[in-house]
């Protein structure tokens, strides 16, 4: 066996005769389980609650996004419908037609994003499975679908009898802007809300979804010119091989972009605050290791007299620092593995038992998953192996002497 690790086992697992040595390793041993077992529920907490959010953006956007590079639409040809339909890597696809339009309903206004799909769009979108109150509109229709915040904003329900929902949407090219009437400048359209969807504040006030013939109509757009397509990989898909695909189908002339990118700013948020609470709560088990170093300095000085028997009967001093740099090393190794168990008993029992709760109907939303184990377990032992090393160095042949 190992001899110093044989003496840093017998130190770590029998009492000092010294009280306050015992006592010191004591709160050393407690600051490690504490910091290994907050980091890793804070952690948990932080992967709930990003799993949470991007679940919205999940449900709504697709996997892989087509926009022209310039202007706002362009043109897709029947060939080039066959072309990505045998794509390897792309399950189903929509031609989805977007612009900021007005709607006026019994004389109140919200400005909002018409959305034109076609039949394909439930295949690659989730936004038909989100519905509050109705139906998903049929196609070749006036009908439409409205987000739950515009249905508030313009008191606005179902197959209301009484009053129209109107669509306005600048004519394309200059206008008519000799006529006295300024809605002559404008397309105008009756609609008919037979849904409102319900997936999060901010797309609830931002889409009213129609057919794509609609969308067309309303904007005098050419029966093949659209402002996007929507694409549903394969589970076995890559991305870079479908993206490439498109590009060049489409002649260069548009950019696809995945789901992350299309959340650039959530994505870059949530691991910012990911990082930032790792590095505070790493400081927090920083300081809690000075105690660890307090206490192996204090167990030097109690072993002293051991150590010059040690060192008297030939045992090199860095030996001897490895006896301490290894009784440190083991104490964090064991105090994060016990932590670590903590925190994994907390976050599954939230999981399983919903113990806090956001509001009555929402728990606190926590992800367990094994890479937070190993940042933590890493974190603690590689923390506790420096604060070893800086308190084994006071093992010096002056000492000794």
């Amino acid at each position: 066996m190992n001899f110093p690790l044989y003496i840093a086992k017998r130190y770590l697992f029998s009492k000092s005769k010294n009280n306050a040595i015992n006592i010191i390793t004591r709160i050393a041993s407690g600051g490690i389980i504490v910091g290994a077992m907050a980091l890793f529920v804070v952690l948990s907490v932080f992967s709930g609650l990003r799993v949470f959010s991007l679940s919205f953006s999940n449900d709504f956007d697709p996997d892989l996004k087509v926009n022209p590079i310039a202007g706002k639409s362009f043109l897709l040809t029947p060939e080039q419908e066959q072309k990505i339909k045998k794509c390897p890597g792309v399950a189903s696809f929509s031609k989805i037609i977007e612009e900021r339009v007005l709607f006026s309903f019994d004389g109140k206004q919200q400005v909002a994003y018409l959305k034109g799909v076609d039949s394909n769009f439930v295949k690659v979108n989730k936004a038909s499975q989100k519905l509050f109150n109705g139906q998903w509109f049929h196609p070749n229709t006036y009908q439409v679908v409205i987000g739950y915040g515009i249905s508030e904003k313009l008191s606005l329900g179902l197959f209301d009898a009484n009053n129209v929902l109107e669509v306005m949407a600048p004519k394309p090219g200059k206008g008519d802007f000799n006529s006295l009437n300024p809605e002559d400048s404008f397309a105008k359209l009756a609609l008919v809300p037979v849904g409102i969807y319900a997936i999060s504040e901010e797309l609830d006030s931002k889409y009213v979804f129609a057919d794509l013939d609609l969308a067309q109509e309303l904007l005098q757009y050419q029966p093949q010119q659209i402002s996007g397509i929507e694409i549903r990989t394969k589970p076995n898909g890559t991305n870079a091989e479908v993206i490439d695909a498109i590009t060049k189908i489409c002649n260069n002339k548009v950019e696809v972009k995945t789901r992350a990118q299309l959340n650039a700013t959530l994505y870059k948020m949530l691991n910012t605050e990911n990082i930032a609470v790792y590095l505070i709560f790493t400081l927090v088990i920083i300081i809690a290791l000075f105690n660890l170093i307090g206490a192996l300095i204090m167990m030097v000085l109690d072993k002293k007299a051991n150590l010059k028997t040690l060192y008297n009967l030939g045992t090199e001093v860095k030996d001897l620092r490895k006896i301490f740099l290894l009784q440190g090393t083991l104490l964090s190794v064991f105090g994060g593995a016990i932590g670590l168990i903590l925190g994994i008993i907390i976050v599954v029992l939230q999981q399983q038992f919903q113990l806090i709760m956001i509001t009555p109907s929402l728990a606190y939303p926590v992800e367990f998953n094994f890479q937070n184990v190993a940042i933590v377990f890493g974190t603690i032992v590689t923390l506790g192996f420096i604060a070893s090393v800086i308190a084994s160095s006071r093992v010096t042949k002056k000492l000794m002497e």
